[in-house]
């Protein structure tokens, strides 16, 4: 195989890209242009739940793009009904409406809240969300988001988002008022470095919605399909949302996300949402082919199964290397460092010989882990093995 690279002026440079090009995977497994192979544990930040290039995806994209791939979102088409219908069957929710990426999940959904806000809570629109939380890059989910600095790009933000403390109760209680609509949160927050809400403070929001009439919203982007253990994470909670919103795995890789919400919330009018490929029946006959896999038996039960491997794991190399523990739920898992090198890590986990690894810092003093929820036994051993001889290298 070629190890030229194409010129890569032609793509607008909006983040820092190494010098190589995917050009094939399979499984845990990314391959270069040079032929290189990566074992990939970010899988593109969570997104392939099954990882590269399963047969399920490919079967599923072959047959239906045989059939139908866009009709409009004016019809109705088949794969956008099946779908639709095993979510609702499978959770809380009543309806929902398909889009293409979870920032526009979570557009929609600040968008239904305010409607909602607007025929029950006389106009009533802030939505309360959690510093260091991160939404999405419209201008919405970007206000929406902590993300420290995003509140000075793009300005004036759009208004309405005040921000509480992630387990901390009384910040949120604190700034509930007659303008208050909604409590968005995700249940573990990603790119703040995988910090979970605890069980309690999860119930509590619950209960301090329902005291006061409000929405409580789960981003589900990150933590839904199956990542956190479950199928949605809520369920790990044991509370009962009114809205939630997905993407990353729902789609196992193509573009696809869903907003769900319960009947009584569902009141957007005719006009109110929509887009021009949402629901085709190309991706949601991908998102039924990886739902169908997600709920075969004992699937989730092996996803438990890496999920403790991988934290026990994890926590063995925190002790060994006198690091700082490890975090997460299910397969959504971080490991604290004791030092900001984890860029470092990061570098040199990919340009490893012969065979390369794929982390991801989303804080210099962490990695974050987002396997396939298919990843083997003897993969994660043998990340863990690598991690182990990466961390000796650079700390020494």
């Amino acid at each position: 195989m070629s190890s030229t690279i194409p010129s890569t002026q032609a793509l607008m440079d909006i983040t820092a890209r190494p010098d190589i090009i995917f050009t094939k995977g399979k499984g845990s497994w990314l391959e270069d242009h040079t032929g290189k192979r990566y074992l990939d544990v970010i899988q593109g930040w969570a997104v392939n739940c099954l990882g590269h290039n399963p047969h399920e995806i490919i079967t599923a994209l072959e047959k239906q793009s045989h059939l139908l791939i866009n009709p409009s979102p004016a019809f109705y088409n088949e794969p956008s009904l099946a779908l639709a219908n095993r979510l609702v069957n499978a959770s809380v929710f009543d309806r929902v409406f398909f889009a293409n990426s979870g920032a526009e999940a979570n557009e929609g959904a600040i968008k239904l809240a305010r409607k909602w806000g607007q025929k029950y809570r006389q106009g009533a629109y802030k939505i309360i969300t959690m510093d260091h939380g991160f939404h999405g890059r419209t201008l919405a989910t970007m206000s929406a988001s902590g993300k420290e600095g995003w509140d000075k790009k793009f300005p004036p933000q759009v208004d309405g988002f005040p921000k509480a403390i992630l387990n901390d109760i009384a910040s949120v209680q604190a700034l509930i008022d007659d303008k208050t609509v909604a409590i968005m949160l995700e249940p573990v927050q990603g790119e703040a470095g995988v910090i979970p809400a605890t069980v309690e403070f999860m119930q509590a929001l619950q209960t301090l919605c329902q005291t006061h009439g409000i929405l409580l919203i789960v981003d589900e982007v990150q933590t839904g399909y199956g990542r956190c253990g479950e199928l949605f994470a809520y369920q790990y909670y044991g509370i009962s949302p009114d809205i939630m919103t997905l993407g990353k795995g729902i789609g196992g890789g193509v573009p696809l996300s869903a907003l769900l919400a319960k009947e009584s919330v569902a009141v957007f009018d005719h006009g109110d949402q929509g887009g021009t490929y949402n629901g085709n029946p190309l991706m949601t006959a991908v998102g039924v082919a990886v739902f169908d896999t997600l709920m075969q038996e004992g699937f989730m039960a092996t996803v438990r199964q890496r999920a403790e491997q991988l934290s026990i794991g994890l926590m063995a190399l925190s002790k060994h290397h006198g690091l700082q523990g490890e975090r997460g739920i299910g397969l959504l898992r971080a490991l604290c460092l004791d030092g900001n090198y984890g860029n470092d890590l990061v570098l040199a986990a990919r340009e490893a010989i012969p065979e390369g690894l794929l982390l991801n810092a989303p804080r210099p003093n962490l990695l974050r882990f987002m396997p396939a929820l298919n990843i083997t036994a003897e993969e994660i051993e043998l990340l863990l093995s690598r991690l182990d001889t990466l961390i000796t290298t650079i700390r020494t």
